[in-house]
């Protein structure tokens, strides 16, 4: 099994990725150098993060072109519209430090204010069309959102990027991207948010699942090894996050094994149907309203 996923509009991406959602950016630098030495060739951060800067250090670090590092990241609410949304593009370029961006898409579907979210579509859409983009995309988006976004606009998104471990397949979501020709990619991609330290109440580890577990066992692997090779044989991509360079590594040591048929079906019946990140249909007028600085 390869690294490479071909998205809606020819290219290739990496399908496994580093995420660097909450990674420090002091610590981000040296997790990106980590990755990748280890092999990786995407990154994932996003405006809202504030790491993109030290993103673009760690792949200038790594030695590596621009051309071989998959670079994807993400337009906040506050630059959603047309014009902002193009200013947006400035500011991740000048942050990175580059001259394009892979892949660029709307973190989120902000329900309260959908005709922003459109303009903001329509404006990546327009960075596609100009070369300065090569892919774009959403993220968070449930199929309700997908259809108003398709009717709306004029190229369908090449990848939408949704909470998704065991405990929350969100499998008519998958459905509906599917249906359209759209990459699932998943963040929290073995469960981290289901037992990141001081969320709010107390989660069920998916990490400490018996059945992962039990087949971890079985390939002589870890149970996060597990995780990703079960969102890589059904075609999704994943962006597990870490700042340990032991970590990152293990997380990209997963193109060695294959999972059975049974173990497949055996991790997606562990979905408890409970989302554990916010809910993009509800609105969230202050954290919406954060100001992505200039690059």
């Amino acid at each position: 099994m390869t690294n490479e996923l071909i998205l809606n509009n020819g290219i290739t991406m990496p399908a496994l990725g580093l995420g660097v959602f909450q990674s420090a950016p002091e610590e981000t630098t040296a997790a990106v150098e980590a990755a990748l030495a280890a092999g990786y060739r995407h990154i994932d951060t996003a405006a809202a993060y504030g790491n993109e800067r030290e993103v673009g250090e760690g792949i200038r670090a790594s030695g590596l072109g621009r051309a071989e590092v998959f670079i994807e990241t993400k337009v906040w609410v506050s630059d959603y519209g047309y014009n902002e949304t193009l200013h947006a593009w400035d500011k991740a370029v000048g942050k990175l430090d580059v001259e394009y961006l892979d892949l660029f898409i709307l973190h989120q579907p902000a329900p309260d204010r959908f005709e922003k979210t459109i303009s903001a579509y329509k404006a990546l859409e327009r960075l596609l069309f100009e070369g300065r983009v090569r892919a774009i995309g959403v993220s968070n988006f449930m199929p309700h959102h997908l259809k108003e976004l398709l009717a709306s606009t004029e190229i369908v998104p090449a990848v939408n990027q949704i909470e998704l471990h065991p405990y929350f397949t969100q499998p008519e979501v998958q459905a509906a991207d599917t249906e359209h020709g759209i990459l699932t990619q998943a963040w929290s991609p073995i469960g981290g948010i289901t037992f990141y330290p001081g969320w709010g109440e107390e989660r069920r580890n998916v990490m400490e699942d018996p059945v992962v577990a039990a087949i971890a066992r079985e390939h002589g692997k870890t149970p996060a090894q597990v995780m990703i090779r079960w969102h890589l044989q059904q075609g999704r991509s994943a962006i597990p996050k870490s700042t340990n360079p032991g970590r990152i590594a293990g997380n990209f040591d997963v193109f060695d094994f294959q999972l059975a048929a049974g173990e497949l079906a055996a991790i997606d019946a562990l979905d408890r149907g409970v989302r554990n990140g916010p809910d993009p249909d509800v609105a969230r007028p202050e954290r919406f309203a954060m100001v992505i600085p200039e690059a």
